[in-house]
């Protein structure tokens, strides 16, 4: 289960549960780990791009990963009657669906795994240097506050060209794109 901040890994059918946070060092340890059960398959299902940094280097390590299109994945989980919503059962009734329907492994082109993944990465940075002119913008003058509003608008559009340059990178890997 893939959130803003963190992963909740279930492993079936042995029922271990843990979590990492959602970021290099956190993606690093969920993958050594799961790597050690020699898996089958690792579900992740969309989540706003949220699952790309963890996809890609699943796929980099040559692991069977699977991005399962989040509808298909809940209404999975509604005919099993499960009301109950935690992350832990959402990981768990992740990891079932997996077992259960054995989705087709999701192909990265290799070649667009280092592209995606560089442009998560200056993704991140812009949002970050984005966020912190906006937290700057409350305190600054008149005059300075006109130049911060300017490079918020031009961090934005960085942003938006990163992010329109992802959607490009994942039409062009079709067996992603059709689980969005």
């Amino acid at each position: 289960d893939t959130s803003k901040t963190q992963l909740d890994i279930f492993v079936r059918p042995i029922g271990e549960f843990f979590n990492v946070e959602n970021n290099t060092k956190g993606i690093k340890e969920a993958l050594k780990r799961i790597k050690a059960y020699q898996p089958t398959r690792i579900i992740i299902e969309t989540s706003g791009r949220l699952e790309l940094p963890f996809a890609c280097a699943a796929s980099k390590a040559k692991l069977p990963i699977v991005v399962a299109n989040a509808l298909h994945v809940h209404k999975f989980i509604a005919s099993t009657g499960q009301l109950a919503k935690t992350d832990k059962l959402d990981a768990q009734m992740i990891a079932h669906y997996g077992e259960a329907l054995k989705p087709r492994l999701t192909e990265i082109k290799a070649d667009n795994i280092q592209r995606i993944s560089d442009l998560l990465v200056r993704r991140s940075q812009l949002i970050e240097m984005r966020t912190m002119e906006k937290n700057r913008d409350s305190i600054m003058t008149k005059e300075i506050k006109r130049s911060n509003q300017r490079l918020i608008k031009h961090l934005q559009k960085e942003i938006d060209w990163v992010e329109q340059t992802l959607d490009k990178l994942i039409e062009d890997t079709p067996d992603w794109s059709r689980t969005l």
